[in-house]
């Protein structure tokens, strides 16, 4: 590892630690999202927190966002490839916290 990271583990909380980091990655893994609609999904989420997650990620490379040149214009955001490499990860806390919320 490095001198900042121990362990692997906190490499990956260093990047999608955070609860609303998980939350959009886990919608973007189902596909291409508009701010709108990722707006509508997170209703708990402020709009600056959402615009600063989603910066964030972009960042760090594991979000795209694409500015589509419509009338009026859209920003749509997806996963880049190694955002979708997170897709297992995403799965594994998707499917884990539906279980520990049925018990």
């Amino acid at each position: 590892m490095t001198e900042r990271y121990r362990c692997p583990v906190e490499v990956t909380i260093d990047v999608i630690g955070g609860k609303w980091r998980v939350v959009i990655l886990s919608y973007l893994k189902e596909g291409i999202h508009r701010y709108g609609e990722l707006r509508r999904r997170l209703p708990g989420i402020s709009e600056k927190m959402l615009s600063q997650r989603l910066r964030e990620l972009e960042a760090d490379g594991l979000v795209a966002r694409h500015d589509l040149e419509t009338a009026p214009p859209h920003v749509e955001y997806r996963l880049t490839e190694e955002g979708r490499s997170l897709a297992p990860v995403l799965q594994a806390l998707y499917d884990w916290g539906r279980q520990r919320a049925a018990r």
